[in-house]
């Protein structure tokens, strides 16, 4: 297993794709910024201590970071597909099951270093502009939430990724779906009951961006768990259905 976690780690480094990911964690974040000098009556936005960081979060999981986070754990599982180097690693052999579980991992772990990046790149800006009214408590329960929220993205983005690698299409699939995904999220977060059922406005419920009831935080935790049983059943009958073509072939 770790031998797996090295390669694919080591094959990520030389991907485009977590350039991309990265430009455009710290491109919501400027943009985020820039909203941030508007002015209302009581003078900008971004004046308030505790304002940027989170407002940051909610145009963050709602517009970007889920796309490409599921752009990149599909590519991710895909590649050896796309690339057709899977026949060769079916000969050394290697085991599928292991190799896609370290792909999901490698994608949480990278899903949560995003949100942590996004979360540094806030509290440096907080820190230069309101480093007083900053406290401990307050720090800590942003970087509470920014983890959360780096691990339920992941969650509620997983069917999407798993999807994707079912049907073989291209992985940039992903991406166009995701997107739509998580913009229907500003409409369900409207309703106070539906947000605590949709996955990506789950996300923020369960990493505490909004006050819900303690009935809709376990029914969102609910939701994002099987978003992720969903995910493995559905990458578990890929398995199943590679294995049967193979036999049928040697057959």
């Amino acid at each position: 297993m770790m031998k797996l976690l090295w390669a694919e780690r080591q094959k990520l480094r030389r991907s485009s794709i977590v350039l991309l990911t990265i430009f455009a964690t710290v491109l919501v974040a400027i943009v985020v910024f820039i909203g941030g000098n508007s002015m209302d009556l009581e003078g900008q936005y971004i004046d308030n201590a505790g304002w940027y960081m989170t407002m940051v979060q909610p145009w963050a999981t709602l517009l970007v970071i889920p796309a490409v986070i599921a752009l990149l754990g599909s590519y991710m599982v895909c590649r050896e597909e796309q690339d057709d180097t899977m026949k060769t690693l079916r000969l050394i052999p290697v085991n599928e099951v292991k190799l896609t579980i370290v792909k999901l991992v490698i994608t949480l772990a990278f899903s949560i270093f995003v949100y942590v990046l996004l979360f540094i790149i806030t509290f440096l800006t907080e820190a230069y502009l309101h480093f007083s009214e900053l406290s401990a408590g307050m720090v800590f329960d942003f970087l509470k939430t920014y983890f959360l929220e780096g691990i339920g993205v992941f969650l509620a983005v997983s069917p999407i990724i798993a999807l994707v690698t079912y049907t073989k299409k291209s992985y940039w699939l992903a991406l166009i779906l995701t997107e739509m995904y998580s913009f229907a999220g500003m409409f369900m977060s409207m309703s106070g009951t539906l947000r605590a059922f949709y996955p990506i406005t789950a996300v923020l419920g369960v990493a505490g961006y909004y006050e819900t009831t303690t009935e809709k935080l376990i029914a969102s935790i609910i939701i994002l768990l099987l978003c992720g049983c969903l995910s493995i059943l559905l990458l578990v009958g890929l398995n199943h259905k590679e294995k049967e073509k193979i036999c049928h072939t040697c057959s």
